[in-house]
């Protein structure tokens, strides 16, 4: 796609304002959302409580396999979030497309931009590795990667495979997406016959891509709970 974002610096550091603001409007849905289901609780749940806990138990019941439930409480609402986060963030991209006459782009999801998904799949990667440490010591934690002394490349090899993999998969679906959608609108500009077929096929690849998108969220979560799992839970050698 032939398409720029508008910049700007704090500083030294350059930062894309385009996906710096998708990401903004990203959080600040996922707040709103959550503050709005979560006012007025009561004990016999209805009508938004009802939607909300179905969404806890429903992101409780595919990670806490991974995790334990040993830990799972202490876990389950930041995979709630991230879960909430994934779906909204790579959906936003096919809800709209804004841009300045110049063909700077100012509506994006956010997870079609690959700096920042390798920037949260960092993240994701990092807190493992920091929960591992905190959950099992330094030393038993170390002791996870050289044992056996054989396999440490591999182990090694692994964590590098495990952080690109889960950036790239989520790029991959969600950017092929939004080409693919701003194709299909620029037919519709080429001639007036075409219009009706391109917005059919436009809505049946929006409903397409809102399904693939729930989809990556969902494998995004599965993962990095994997990930978490693998790094807090004692192995028995």
């Amino acid at each position: 796609m032939d398409e720029k974002s508008w910049v700007f610096h704090i500083g030294p550091v350059w930062f894309d304002g385009t996906v710096t603001t998708m990401i903004l409007v990203t959080c600040l849905i996922v707040f709103f959302l959550v503050y709005a289901f979560t006012r007025n609780l009561s004990l016999k749940p209805k009508g938004k409580q009802n939607v909300l806990e179905y969404l806890y138990d429903f992101v409780v019941g595919f990670t806490e396999p991974n995790v334990g439930s040993r830990y799972m409480k202490d876990y389950s609402l930041f995979y709630l979030c991230l879960f909430l986060f994934m779906v909204i963030a790579n959906n936003l991209g096919l809800m709209a497309k804004l841009q300045t006459t110049d063909g700077t782009n100012l509506w994006t999801s956010p997870t079609a931009n690959l700096q920042f998904d390798l920037a949260l799949s960092f993240g994701i990667i990092l807190m493992t590795h920091i929960e591992g440490i905190r959950r099992r010591g330094v030393k038993k934690y170390l002791k996870g990667f050289i044992t056996p002394s054989f396999m440490t490349p591999m182990n090694l090899l692994e964590e590098v495979t495990n952080f690109l993999s889960l950036a790239l998969r989520v790029f991959g679906n969600i950017f092929a997406g939004e080409v693919m959608a701003s194709l299909l609108i620029t037919l519709s500009h080429q001639a007036l016959y075409w219009y009706p077929v391109a917005f059919v096929t436009n809505l049946v690849w929006t409903a397409f891509s809102v399904f693939i998108s729930c989809v990556q969220a969902y494998v995004f979560t599965v993962l990095s709970s994997m990930y978490l799992g693998h790094k807090i839970n004692d192995e028995e050698e």
